[in-house]
């Protein structure tokens, strides 16, 4: 198998691209990573995180919300597309051990998060003609929240009726959702989703956030406080799952990582190798090439 994320014209100049290694091994299965998918005008482009969030409508969406476009603080495009070279490159080897066929696999950035995006926002775009504007709306509202407490802030989402129903009882509005229409059902709430967010943010800053945390915890309605990096090192859930782990590197001493957060039954995940110093396997590889174990001067 070969991955790559090199633009395929780099490819070809080397003597890399598919129909020639291909010629050589059929069963080859070979998975491009590019920016844009080979059919469109944009073919060839170089892209990073920071260009697809943009291309994609993500820092859209922002300025929908907020009035600028921004980026994300996370190289979230590089992320989700790894996902799908995964599901993909899996597929592919399932294929060939049923069939015993290799095949080219491409796997366009663009397209792949213009479909991530657009699975929450095609809206009234999905019906043709189209039956109202794109976009959900909960998603976008400027009230959507974290909300300020008295000490911190809380990530609360207030969802169902019944979720509704117990809150404004908590809170001391019980009859809320029969004299407000706003608030009366599951897609008024969404249509005034600006109303319904400003609801809550009104009544969650008297109360510190644990004190609203396990008043939550008792109506079985979903929140948790805003963690800080820093409170990720030290969370109690994070400790007990000993999802930290430290572990030597042979020329950079101690070192912190995340296990893998997926448990197999039968065949657990674990790290096995550090990362490969510069060079560090010219001649492993040299050796499985039949050639020279001594590196190129």
């Amino acid at each position: 198998m070969l991955f790559s994320n090199v633009r395929p014209q780099g490819l070809k100049r080397l003597g890399l691209d598919y129909e020639t290694l291909s010629a050589a091994n059929p069963k080859l299965i070979y998975c491009a990573a590019v920016g844009y998918g080979s059919d469109g005008p944009y073919a060839g482009a170089a892209v990073y995180d920071d260009l697809m969030q943009a291309a994609s409508g993500i820092s859209g969406l922002f300025r929908l919300v907020d009035g600028a476009p921004r980026y994300a603080p996370v190289n979230i495009c590089d992320r989700v597309v790894g996902l799908y070279v995964v599901n993909a490159v899996t597929s592919a080897l399932y294929h060939r051990a049923m069939t015993g066929e290799g095949q080219f696999i491409e796997v366009p950035m663009f397209e792949t998060m213009a479909q991530f995006v657009l699975a929450d926002h095609m809206g009234g775009e999905v019906f043709q003609p189209p039956e109202g504007p794109m976009g959900y709306r909960r998603l976008m509202s400027r009230t959507r929240g974290p909300y300020p407490t008295a000490d911190g802030h809380l990530a609360l989402v207030v969802y169902t009726d019944r979720q509704w129903r117990d809150f404004t009882a908590l809170v001391g509005e019980p009859n809320l959702m029969a004299s407000d229409p706003r608030f009366s059902t599951q897609d008024a709430r969404t249509r005034h989703a600006e109303d319904a967010g400003a609801y809550l943010a009104r009544h969650l800053s008297g109360k510190t956030t644990e004190a609203w945390l396990e008043a939550l915890r008792q109506l079985d309605i979903a929140a948790c406080k805003v963690n800080s990096l820093e409170d990720l090192l030290s969370d109690a859930h994070l400790a007990a799952v000993d999802f930290f782990e430290d572990f030597e590197h042979p020329t950079e001493g101690t070192l912190r990582t995340t296990r893998f957060p997926v448990r197999f039954s039968r065949s657990p995940a674990s790290i096995r190798r550090h990362a490969p110093r510069l060079g560090e396997h010219t001649a492993e590889f040299s050796r499985q090439d039949g050639a020279s174990e001594e590196p190129p001067s």
